[in-house]
Order: structure tokens, then C-alpha cells, then sequence
């Protein structure tokens, strides 16, 4: 005698959005699937916030204290007086917050395993990657950029009471000012790539941070003209040559400088690439 049995409830999951190509996968929807993913944590506001508030707080306070010394200054110190950079000092402060966004964009993912889902759902990883990646510092590039006008007109304002103040339509201050932005973006994207390739927060986190600040530190140490050969292809001392507008002897031109950091970013991004294709999530 047949038995009827009664259906079975399967549980359901969180359901995975389809894009009107009807598949994930196209690259225009797995843009706005991390887009959705990079506004709706906590982390990404915190972090822009802490860009931010470094950028302005620090380069309006070195600016401060730059005209309540002017009189103490030199001839030698006047003649090399760069307002432009001084007042974006602060970006070396932003560089910690946009490279711990960067690496937690990617990191947050493994850690919780929604990376499994993310890949499931697009299965082209590295699509996934390039689509991390240029949404990321396509906010971190804007996010940026507006910091560091908001700290160069800030610092100009303080530096027009000694009359040392430039106008941002001066030869290289425009430059200058949105080099700071560019140079951000590509410090996210560094830590983009190797929070990819190290999957673990603390560990990409210490990456970079060994790459920032330590390792300019540990070329400092080394004999000339070793030191100062090496040190200006690191990428802390490329982002001073790209947010200088007049740049000291054994320092990178803008555009050379642009190019190294573009060539870590490639390094670090290329090597996720493979890696990210060749491991398990």
C-alpha cells in the first residue's frame, strides 16, 4: 500500500539578486552587487570618516604651527617652502584609514565566509575582484580628493596671513591637490590586493603597514646611495613626490612617481588574480 507523505519545508536562504541578464555574472551586476556591499557597513563610513577628519585636522593644525614659527625660520627653510604639501601633510595619516577600508573589503568577506555566497553567485572570481576593486576606488578617489581640497584650501587660508599662501589655480597646486586623492586610491588598492592574497584582516593589515611605514624605516638604515636609491621607488615616499609641487633632489618626478605606484598596485592586484583563481575559498 502507497504511503503519502507530507512535503517537506525546506528552509529558505538568503536569496541571491538577478540582474535583468538574468545572470549574476554580468559584470555590470556584480558592480552593483559590491556597490550595495561597500555602503552598507559600518566600517566603510568609519574608516572615510577617519580619512577625512586626518586630512583636514592634521594639515590645518601643521599649518597652524607652521605660521605661529614663520618668524623662526631660516632663509634656507623659506626658499624650499612648499605651502601645497605642507598643508596636505595629513594625507600620511588618511593613508592608514584608506588601507585598513581596503584590506577589510575584501578580508570581512573571508572571515565571515560570504565569500562561499559571493563566489557561488559569480563564479568568474577575478570579475569579482576587478569589480571590488574599481568601486572601491572609484569612493575612495572622490572621498579623497575632497579631503585633500578641504585641507589645502584650509591650510591656504592660514598661510595667507604671512602672505605664503598659493591659490589652487598656481602652477601644479591643482595637480598637486588631486594627486593626493590619486594617491590614496591606489594605497586602497594595494591593500585591496593584499588583503586578497593573505585573506586575513590582521595579517593584510600588517602587510601593509610593514610596506608604509617600516620598511622606509629599514631602507633609511641601509648605506648610500642604496638608501636613497631604493627608498624613492617605496610607495609612502612616491605619494610625497606626487603631492609636492616642487620636488627635492632624489626625489621621483610626479609622473615617474604615479607609474611606481601604479606598479605595486599591478604587482599586488596581478598576484590576487592568480592566487584568488587557484585556492578555495
Amino acid at each position: 500500500m502507497d504511503t503519502l507523505t507530507e512535503p517537506v519545508a525546506v528552509p529558505m536562504t538568503a536569496a541571491v539578486p538577478v540582474y535583468p541578464g538574468g545572470r549574476l555574472s554580468d559584470f555590470a551586476g556584480t558592480l552593483r552587487m559590491e556597490w550595495i556591499k561597500l555602503r552598507s557597513v559600518r566600517s566603510t563610513y568609519w574608516s572615510l570618516l577617519a580619512l577625512i577628519g586626518g586630512i583636514v585636522a592634521i594639515g590645518l593644525l601643521i599649518s597652524f604651527t607652521t605660521v605661529s614659527r614663520w618668524g623662526q625660520t631660516t632663509a634656507i627653510e623659506r626658499a624650499v617652502f612648499d605651502p601645497t604639501f605642507r598643508s596636505l601633510t595629513g594625507i600620511f595619516l588618511g593613508q592608514m584609514a584608506i588601507g585598513v577600508l581596503g584590506a577589510l573589503v575584501i578580508t570581512a568577506e573571508y572571515s565571515t565566509g560570504m565569500i562561499r555566497s559571493t563566489f557561488a553567485a559569480v563564479p568568474q572570481r577575478v570579475s569579482v575582484l576587478a569589480a571590488k576593486a574599481i568601486t572601491f576606488a572609484g569612493v575612495a578617489l572622490v572621498v579623497g580628493s575632497a579631503a585633500c581640497l578641504a585641507a589645502f584650501l584650509g591650510g591656504q587660508a592660514i598661510f595667507a596671513g604671512k602672505g605664503i599662501g598659493v591659490s589652487l589655480g598656481a602652477a601644479g597646486e591643482l595637480r598637486a591637490v588631486l594627486g593626493g586623492g590619486v594617491f590614496l586610491a591606489l594605497l586602497g588598492l594595494l591593500a585591496l590586493g593584499i588583503g586578497a592574497i593573505v585573506r586575513h584582516t590582521a595579517g593584510a593589515i600588517a602587510a601593509f603597514v610593514g610596506i608604509i611605514l617600516v620598511a622606509p624605516a629599514l631602507v633609511s638604515a641601509l648605506p648610500r646611495p642604496w638608501s636613497g636609491n631604493i627608498a624613492k621607488f617605496l610607495p609612502a615616499n612616491a605619494g610625497q613626490s606626487l603631492i609636492s609641487v616642487h620636488t627635492s633632489a632624489g626625489q621621483l618626478s610626479p609622473w615617474a612617481a604615479l607609474a611606481v605606484l601604479v606598479g605595486w598596485v599591478a604587482v599586488s592586484l596581478g598576484t590576487a588574480a592568480v592566487l584568488i583563481r587557484r585556492r578555495d575559498a
